[in-house]
């Protein structure tokens, strides 16, 4: 069993979005999946129950026991926004990957930086126990916005494994209980190839 973490102290930067397509996308390669939520907002979980019983199956981790956790391919955690220092601590610490999303606004560029500077202080990663991954999300090419969101991340200590356009896409599939992959009918060719590279990544990192 391989652990994803998907964490950003800042509250809307995109972190359920994030787990629940991963899910989707790993649970389409033929992996066993489970989605764990420690968010008090429970937005994945409400997306699980909005799941229709013909989707692919997604586990979730509250009707399960440590035992058959265990035997899952891939558990993907989906944090809350307002995750302290030693909850961040120990999140990590049983954590094998942990994504991080990143909104393109100011606000939320301030305060990636600060939870950056706190992960890189982590033991865990320290040793290279666990990789971190940077994820812009909602972002519109050619705009300042993307422009500085680009360069911070470039910038920062992590690697960066992908972008993501804002997309209307990603709305519809939520409503439904679905990750965008499961909507054929309207799923690009760019957002492929956007998600590609976050889940070569992931594999790379197992």
């Amino acid at each position: 069993m391989r652990r994803v973490l998907v964490a950003n102290t800042k509250g809307g930067s995109g972190k359920t979005t994030l787990a629940t397509n991963l899910a989707g996308y790993l649970a389409q390669m033929g992996y066993q999946v489970v989605l764990e939520d420690i968010d008090r907002q429970q937005s994945t979980t409400d997306w699980l129950a909005r799941r229709p019983a013909t989707a692919l199956p997604l586990l979730n981790a509250e009707t399960m026991g440590k035992a058959a956790l265990q035997k899952v391919d891939w558990v993907i955690v989906d944090s809350p926004g307002g995750l302290k220092d030693k909850k961040i601590s120990d999140a990590v610490s049983a954590a094998d990957v942990v994504l991080v999303p990143i909104a393109p606004s100011a606000f939320d560029i301030g305060a990636a930086d600060d939870f950056l500077a706190m992960l890189a202080e982590e033991k865990n990663i320290r040793k290279e126990k666990t990789f971190v991954g940077l994820v812009g999300m909602r972002v519109t090419p050619r705009t300042k916005s993307a422009d500085r969101l680009q360069t911070f991340i470039e910038n920062s200590a992590f690697d960066l494994v992908s972008m993501l356009r804002a997309s209307q896409l990603y709305v519809s599939a939520a409503e439904e209980g679905l990750s965008i992959f499961e909507l054929k009918a309207l799923l690009k060719d760019i957002d492929i190839a956007q998600w590609n590279p976050i889940v070569d990544w992931v594999l790379s990192n197992r």
